[in-house]
């Protein structure tokens, strides 16, 4: 069998359609492993499919079993229709919402790939209306579709019945899948958790990195064996995970069920921790505090270039210096020249800082702004007045929130604010007599420091990761004040020798320092 359904229609259906209804098709070598976790049961009779598609898993296993009792749900009439010209009337097909309906029921195997969409994108204060009515758990606003469509089909779990899910693994090492992680634990259905480390997606055109989640109310495990596949070669480690079960309590990376900590990042489970191989380590934290940069809720209103403040006859006493864009940055080390270039180049490096003002033409562009209702959207409308900017002293250290080959840390030698492209840190100076932020950031510039903090970021396809300010506050970092007076000396000797030539072969001697002193 093969995906040649699925590729027929993305030839047919614009990538905006199907990005609209987050359709992003399961291989069949993937969706032939979830079905063959369900065909283990040998009760399997009743089988549901919470977001259709076009019915890979569907297919699959009615060439494998053709007695099955299937029903299924899908919202897009498009995809329906093409559905039921495959099927016909072996199944039952409803075009509903599988999150509003069927509560009531029960089946003996639940599989699907549903929908990825962000909190903002679909009926997220309703649904989770639901899910708290049926399931009596409080989730957190920003939790996304998938984990609510995994939690409602592990509810309708017959005793004895086998549930399959491939999804986003981001729910894994997020704040709003802890009390996600809370209730699977609860339940005592998880057995697998199946991530993707691949540096190829596993869905095209979708900006994830995924996990295959496997359960069963069958009461034979205690246990959840997590399995971390680096590459397409591996799927094999998949068919050996469902192939032993249940699963054995001295199997690689098994854990008890009451184990399993739901308010840290679940990927200690599953990945080596680089910082294992440090000593004398302390969180992020003792040292400086992070937090996300200015965010103006229309950067388009409120960021200007020179060309545009003339436009408008901004003063630039009105106009507060700022990186808009992290790709404005291009060094470790950003100066007031760097900020003169950007100017010169016209990119947008002020925001309106208009509070107080009585100018005659800040006041006309405040007008311009409410006329577009600039002062209606999400964030302006919960600050008094609309364009008062958010309270961000320029912070000397800015890191950047997304990255693919490590995270980035700049030096913010022009003192100038920043957009939420960068997170601001402020080291906490105050503490430590003889730690400049000089050799803070000399650290944090080495491979050492980025790879400790790698630990706690989170994953997305194509090796993008991603930090919050608190992933980093939390985050682990060697502790500065173990080193002595001459090391510190050192160090600072060749970071400003690379100040001086931006040669990095004085940073990796200083990485060399660091590793000599803390490695285990």
């Amino acid at each position: 069998m093969n995906n040649s359904l699925e590729t027929t229609y993305t030839k047919m259906v614009s990538l905006e359609h199907r990005k609209k209804f987050a359709q992003f098709f399961t291989p069949v070598a993937i969706a032939e492993l979830l079905v063959k976790w369900l065909l283990n049961n040998e009760k399997l009779q009743t089988v549901l499919e919470p977001a259709f598609g076009l019915g890979v898993f569907s297919r699959i296993l009615l060439s494998k079993k053709n007695d099955l009792e299937i029903k299924c749900f899908e919202v897009d009439d498009v995809i329906f229709g093409q559905a039921k010209k495959e099927f016909g009337d072996k199944i039952n097909m409803l075009l509903e919402d599988y999150m509003y309906n069927d509560w009531e029921n029960k089946y003996d195997g639940i599989i699907c790939n549903p929908p990825y969409f962000k909190f903002h994108d679909y009926d997220n204060k309703n649904i989770l209306k639901e899910i708290e009515k049926h399931l009596k758990c409080k989730l957190n606003g920003f939790t996304n579709l998938y984990t609510l469509f995994l939690l409602k089909s592990i509810h309708q779990l017959k005793y004895g019945g086998r549930c399959a899910y491939i999804i986003p693994s981001e729910f894994l090492n997020s704040d709003y899948g802890k009390l996600v992680k809370h209730h699977l634990i609860k339940t005592g259905t998880l057995r697998h958790i199946i991530v993707f480390n691949f540096e190829e997606n596993v869905f095209d055109d979708a900006l994830t990195t995924a996990c295959i989640v496997l359960c069963a109310n069958d009461g034979n495990s205690n246990s959840v064996q997590f399995t971390n596949l680096q590459s397409v070669k591996e799927l094999d480690k998949i068919d050996e995970a469902i192939s032993n079960y249940p699963i054995m309590s001295d199997s690689l990376n098994v854990y008890s069920l009451s184990k399993l900590n739901p308010e840290i990042k679940w990927k200690i489970y599953y990945q080596p921790r680089n910082g294992n191989r440090f000593k004398k380590l302390v969180p992020f934290s003792n040292y400086a505090k992070v937090v996300r940069g200015i965010a103006t809720g229309a950067n388009g209103y409120f960021t200007f270039n020179l060309a545009k403040a003339e436009i408008f006859n901004i003063d630039e006493k009105y106009l507060l210096p700022c990186i808009c864009h992290c790709t404005d940055v291009k060094k470790n080390i950003f100066t007031d020249s760097d900020f003169e270039d950007l100017k010169l180049q016209g990119k947008n490096v002020y925001l309106l800082n208009a509070i107080n003002s009585k100018d005659k033409n800040v006041i006309a562009y405040l007008q311009k702004g409410e006329a577009e209702s600039i002062n209606r959207k999400f964030l302006t409308a919960s600050r008094n007045p609309w364009y008062l900017l958010e309270k961000r002293p320029p912070a000397p250290i800015w890191v950047s929130v997304f990255n693919r080959t490590g995270l980035r840390f700049v030096r913010n030698k022009a003192n100038i604010s920043n957009l939420t492209t960068f997170h601001c840190i402020y080291p906490h100076l105050n503490l430590f007599a003889d730690i400049s932020i000089d050799l803070l950031f000399a650290y944090l510039l080495t491979d050492t420091a980025k790879q400790i903090f790698e630990d706690n970021s989170r994953e997305y396809g194509n090796g993008l990761q991603k930090f919050e300010p608190n992933d980093l506050n939390m985050g682990m970092m060697l502790d500065l004040n173990q080193l002595s007076k001459e090391y510190k000396m050192e160090i600072m000797k060749y970071y400003s020798q690379y100040l001086n030539t931006h040669q990095n072969n004085n940073m990796t001697v200083i990485d060399e320092i660091f590793k000599q002193q803390y490695s285990i």
